[in-house]
């Protein structure tokens, strides 16, 4: 049997804290940056965690049981 692959663009967006969360960058930083308040690109920068409800989907993309 072939070894499972990991998806690509999740192992790029997601990664894994000590606690064993998954860590995730925020939308809505990438462009279109001048009609956007400093306060919201400043608060866009950090990073967030990934809803319960969506950490089994992701955790299937990672290849992580």
């Amino acid at each position: 049997m072939p070894k499972m692959k990991t998806k690509s663009g999740a192992k790029k967006r997601f990664k894994l804290t000590g606690s064993g969360k998954l860590k995730r960058k925020h939308a809505y930083k990438s462009h279109i940056l001048t009609k956007k308040g400093t306060k919201q690109k400043r608060n866009l920068t950090y990073w967030g965690t990934v809803a319960k409800s969506d950490e089994k989907n992701v955790k299937l993309m990672l290849n992580m049981k």
